[in-house]
């Protein structure tokens, strides 16, 4: 008899594990590798970062922790403290109780929770992401049943933002379309816009009616200062957008397996 799991197609490759995978059987005896961004001790291996290995001794002496149920939405403690980490203490969204949050696992999980809630909820049809972008931003979209398109974004020529593309290709959106934003460190250029950019981007976000999705993996880890990373989000924030926005200390605290 034939196997119900005889007709499963594999699934594609991902390019950052392909390629971490080439570097691993690569013989030569200075290679680095460049393509997963975290911390990393001279020797190329994972660096735990103090703070974090204080809390993680701090936690199994804790005799007060326990593995009960959390809520359905996650720890509200741990829920309130990312929400002022990201959109800052001051935030009108915090101060006037004008925001939430979901515990989901890792950015990959929030972009999941998100984009389901988006497609089942509001019926949104469209993701835009950018050209390029990470692949799960497409993977996940295109499972959940979107309309996938892309704008503009990486000059491969210039070496440099195709802005106006970027702009050309929002404005041409349909209406309620998600566009899914990378709020600091764009993966994988590390290209951002500048404040004045971003200024113009949310101007046609909100002539269009489009829904900003912010992808915040890197806060900190990219300029090292947690305001700086988050200002695209918190000046949409200030200037009266609803968003939603998928946080992740995988990066920034070194968290990855856990």
């Amino acid at each position: 008899a034939s196997s119900w799991f005889s007709e499963v197609t594999q699934a594609e490759g991902i390019e950052v594990f392909a390629l971490t995978s080439q570097w691993r059987d690569d013989p030569h005896p200075q290679k680095v590798n460049l393509g997963v961004g975290a911390y990393r001790t001279d020797d190329g291996k994972p660096w735990v970062l103090p703070v974090v290995r204080t809390v993680e001794a701090q936690m199994a002496a804790d005799q007060t922790l326990n593995h009960e149920y959390l809520p359905v939405a996650g720890a509200p403690d741990y829920r309130a403290s990312a929400q002022r980490l990201l959109l800052g203490d001051d935030s009108p969204a915090v101060t006037q109780n004008r925001c939430d949050g979901i515990q989901a696992c890792g950015g990959t999980g929030a972009l999941r929770v998100g984009l389901a809630f988006l497609r089942s909820q509001l019926k949104c049809e469209n993701v835009y992401v950018s050209t390029p972008t990470w692949g799960n931003h497409k993977g996940i979209s295109k499972n959940l049943g979107y309309n996938v398109r892309e704008y503009r974004f990486w000059d491969q020529a210039n070496r440099c933002l195709d802005f106006e593309g970027f702009c050309q290709d929002l404005r041409s959106a349909p209406e309620r379309s998600v566009i899914l934003l990378h709020a600091c460190a764009h993966n994988p250029t590390g290209m951002d816009p500048t404040d004045q950019q971003w200024e113009a981007l949310a101007q046609i976000i909100k002539e269009k009616n489009l829904f900003p999705f912010f992808d915040c993996a890197y806060q900190g880890f990219s300029s090292g200062s947690l305001e700086k990373d988050a200002s695209s989000l918190r000046m949409f924030i200030k200037k009266g957008f609803e968003v939603f926005a998928a946080q992740s200390f995988s990066k920034n605290f070194g968290l990855y397996n856990e």
